[in-house]
């Protein structure tokens, strides 16, 4: 059991180390030294008997086509990444920067790029060098075809996505994506493989000692941990959580004195870091396109359309949190001396739909939308999501009322509520 969640753990370091931008074209340019030496192979198996003859020119030709351009490409690809980024920055949010900077798609362009320029390098270097006989050369001749077939379609594709990257559908769409996936995470294991939390009013405290939010908390190594001090740890904080030095993140339910204890295992389970990241905080993601929305409606952008999709992603995620797990994805609870509290409604529907019912209640279509939306999330949800939903429906009607002077805009709004049909 042990192991599932260690899976879960290294998801989250792989999450991080995915993050790099250059861990993946260090990668390439390995692969690519590595191709080249390929070819030299060959030559110890006395294959040139049976392979045609390969004119030197043709392959140094090619070779320095691909040097003398994929630099270049290179170059080229980092300049409209980062303009890409810079775009996604200024006209979305900030904190989707670390979305858009994750895109795959830029990510294996420019690793193909520099890993053909790699290889070309090399391969020029060894081909001068006079280290390939005749089967050498064919299979580089393959290698560089290969390679050079790979690079045409990679820039194809990423001309595709770079005409998107950055703009604010394609933000909007992608910080949606990940916060799906956080949020399916913590719908299939709301105590994230730990029991329910019962006992917050017991246990001696366990302090934070360092500034920051909550990234990620390791359940396992707290599980074993108390069970070698039989002992239930009780966390105080979820992913998100911004602590100080003094803020109490856990409480240890034990028999044992304070002083037999060593906390230090306690606090090394946290992961805290400056910035709050989407992978175990699903409300980060709410936030995060609500901040989306907020810059669409300020009166420098004054975008409602945009406004009116991030509520359609809202609208996908709640309805997806709603949602029965599905047999196969339901996780138990493995960690049975870790409990874990369960994420609010009430505050991710604070964190989705707040800013947009302030910013946008002067806006009719935003406040049409919005209303729309409260009533759908009131039809597919359960008590609490209900609740929720109506609560912001008033919220948002009473915003309307205050901000639309004119009597026939307040009426459509207040027609698409599910309050005000009067």
């Amino acid at each position: 059991m042990a192991a599932s969640y260690s899976r879960d753990h290294l998801r989250f370091l792989y999450n991080r180390l995915k993050d790099k931008l250059w861990v993946k074209p260090l990668w390439m340019c390995f692969c690519s030294i590595c191709a080249v030496f390929i070819a030299k192979f060959a030559d110890h198996y006395n294959a040139g008997l049976f392979v045609p003859p390969i004119s030197l020119d043709s392959i140094v030709a090619l070779l320095e086509i691909m040097s003398s351009s994929m630099l270049m490409i290179a170059t080229f690809s980092v300049g409209s990444m980062i303009a890409a980024y810079t775009s996604a920055s200024t006209s979305a949010t900030p904190r989707a920067f670390s979305v858009v900077v994750s895109d795959d798609v830029s990510k294996n362009a420019l690793s193909r790029f520099i890993g053909s320029f790699i290889f070309s390098i090399v391969a020029l270097t060894a081909i001068k060098n006079d280290v390939f006989d005749i089967a050498g050369l064919f299979v580089l001749f393959i290698l560089t075809s290969l390679v050079f077939a790979l690079v045409i379609l990679t820039f194809i594709r990423w001309v595709d996505r770079l005409a998107r990257l950055g703009r604010v559908g394609n933000t909007v769409d992608r910080v949606e994506s990940v916060a799906m996936q956080s949020l399916i995470r913590l719908r299939n294991a709301p105590n994230r493989s730990g029991a329910p939390c019962v006992d917050t009013e017991q246990g001696e405290a366990v302090v934070a000692t360092s500034v920051g939010y909550i990234q990620h908390i390791d359940i396992s190594r707290l599980h074993h941990w108390a069970e070698d001090n039989d002992a239930v740890v009780v966390l105080s904080v979820l992913p998100g959580k911004f602590v100080a030095p003094g803020t109490v993140i856990a409480k240890v339910i034990s028999e044992k004195s304070e002083q037999e204890f060593d906390y230090k295992s306690v606090l090394a389970a946290y992961q805290i870091g400056a910035d709050r990241l989407f992978d175990d905080d699903p409300r980060f993601g709410f936030i995060v396109l609500s901040e989306i929305a907020g810059k669409a409606l300020s009166p420098a952008v004054n975008d409602p359309g945009s406004a009116i999709k991030v509520i359609g992603s809202l609208v996908r995620l709640f309805v997806c949190w709603s949602e029965p797990v599905p047999e196969e994805d339901e996780q138990q609870s493995y960690y049975d001396r870790v409990q874990v509290p369960e994420v609010n409604i009430e505050d991710m529907f604070d964190d989705a739909f707040t800013s947009i019912a302030r910013d946008g209640a002067s806006c009719v279509e935003v406040g049409i939308h919005l209303q729309k939306a409260l009533t759908a999330l009131c039809m597919v949800g359960d008590d609490k999501m209900k609740a929720a939903a109506k609560r912001h429906a008033t919220l948002s009607l009473k915003r309307s009322q205050l901000a639309l002077s004119l009597d026939e805009d307040l009426q459509l709004v207040r027609n698409a509520s599910m309050l005000g049909r009067d």
